[in-house]
């Protein structure tokens, strides 16, 4: 299991690699970075004080015709290559790709430009609000989707199972951005009532209350995202812990233990029960990861949580590259990380799973 182990590390240097340099060449070829946005400003800036609506291309006797920027024509070239040492870009692209990679061996991300922060203070500061959102959406989840699952499975076939599954299908159909909205639209004074807050994680006097007052302040404000973030989540769980413990009920030791007088419920959990829940429980690091860092990012805008998937969005919208590989980086590599627990996870739940035989 050591030898599985080192392999899966070692392969992490190769996939982080080629993922950084897939990302990079995207952005490459992506129009709008940080020098175009700048100049573009400076180039609104100029037109708007100049007088009659002239445009700074007309007064500037210092222009940049030979620039490779559309925004930097009238503009003084001095100007131009400072932005771009500001940012970088001063560089070719190559040296730029190895700088990179070079300080990312070392966990060095650099600062964002346009917050006087590095990339892992804004991580750190964005971190407990993606995690608090992450956990609350996981917690309900499996509380809402093993028994459920179990249920569907002992009962499969009934009017009870064709019910439920028609209610999940619905709600599985529904994006969860979708049903955040309709959340608003219901709960939050959209067009109904005004019962829940819309927007942050705590209220502006959150500090001023007592122990008591921020729990209910805080279980206030997380009560509409969380919902929305489990609405699309419990679906998929659900119907794997039916089809799991469906495939487990229809194996012979499970019918050779009721013929010896076993109770249903008995056989249920004490025979189907860990056999059953290994994908389950084997999938979970996979599951917080996907619902840490991707599935939030959405509720995070739409309710202004100020965590990873709105720092993610904003990097993205403002071109603020430091902050976009960074956390990509960051991210793929727990992601990376969290399969390999996963894989460990099914050996310690079953001893008779050997990764290292298959190789």
């Amino acid at each position: 299991m050591a030898a599985y182990i080192a392999r899966r590390l070692l392969l992490i240097i190769p996939t982080l690699i080629g993922i950084l340099t897939i990302n990079f060449l995207i952005i490459q070829a992506a129009p709008g970075g940080p020098v175009e946005q700048t100049l573009a400003k400076l180039e609104g800036l100029q037109s708007s004080t100049l007088p009659g609506g002239g445009t700074s291309g007309d007064t500037t006797t210092s222009s940049s015709e030979g620039s490779s920027y559309r925004g930097a024509r009238g503009l003084d070239p001095r100007l131009v290559a400072e932005i771009e040492a500001l940012y970088g870009f001063d560089k070719p692209a190559w040296e730029r790709y190895l700088q990179m990679l070079g300080n990312y061996l070392t966990f060095d991300f650099g600062k964002s430009f346009y917050s006087d922060k590095t990339v892992v203070e804004l991580i750190v500061e964005k971190l407990p609000v993606s995690i608090s959102l992450g956990l609350w959406t996981t917690l309900l989840t499996y509380l809402i989707s093993v028994p459920l699952g179990i249920r569907k499975a002992v009962k499969d076939g009934t009017r009870f199972d064709v019910w439920t599954s028609t209610a999940i299908i619905v709600g599985y159909a529904i994006p969860n951005f979708l049903f955040a909205i309709l959340l608003i639209v219901l709960f939050a004074g959209g067009s109904y009532f005004d019962w829940f807050p819309l927007r942050g994680l705590t209220s502006p006097d959150f500090e001023q209350m007592t122990l008591i007052e921020k729990i209910g302040d805080y279980f206030w404000h997380i009560t509409l995202p969380v919902l929305a973030s489990v609405i699309s989540s419990f679906a998929t769980l659900t119907m794997l812990t039916k089809n799991s413990f469906l495939d487990e009920i229809n194996k012979q030791y499970v019918l050779t233990a009721k013929a010896k007088g076993l109770t249903e419920r008995g056989v249920l959990y004490g025979h189907v029960f860990r056999n059953a829940m290994l994908l389950i429980i084997a999938g979970m690091p996979a599951a917080l990861v996907g619902i840490f860092f991707t599935g939030s990012m959405l509720i995070e805008v739409i309710f202004s949580l100020d965590g990873l998937g709105l720092l993610g969005y904003e990097a993205v919208i403002n071109r603020d590259y430091p902050v976009i590989f960074g956390t990509l980086y960051i991210f793929t590599l727990i992601g990376l990380l969290m399969k390999l627990i996963s894989d460990l996870t099914y050996v310690l739940v079953d001893p008779r799973i050997d990764f290292e035989s298959r190789e």
